[in-house]
């Protein structure tokens, strides 16, 4: 374990989060210039030697299955809430009503 590592897990834990949040900064700062320096590397090689991109994209799906579950079980509800108003509507009518409009 690297010491910002431990020294972000020490601070956590001695409740000096402005520390902590510090060494925090510093860990993802490092991290993105790492990051940066080797996108640097992959283009000048792209550029210059002519090799190829790494297609390495990656697929983020923000939403999880379960997401997507849930939302189509509302939809659901919602549409058997719609259909049973509608069978509701066409209930409601008094037994005189009904054959009023079968006479008519």
């Amino acid at each position: 374990m690297s010491e910002l590592t431990k020294d972000l897990i020490q601070n956590a834990l001695d409740q000096d989060f402005n520390k902590a949040n510090q060494v925090f900064d510093t860990m993802m700062n490092d991290k993105m210039a790492d990051l940066l320096d080797q996108a640097k590397v992959a283009l000048a090689g792209q550029m210059f030697n002519g090799e190829e991109p790494e297609d390495e994209q990656l697929d983020l799906d923000f939403e999880s299955d379960d997401d997507d579950r849930a939302d189509e079980e509302a939809d659901a509800e919602d549409s058997e809430e719609h259909e049973s108003d509608d069978e509701a509507e066409v209930g409601d009518e008094t037994e005189e009503e009904y054959e009023e409009d079968a006479n008519s």
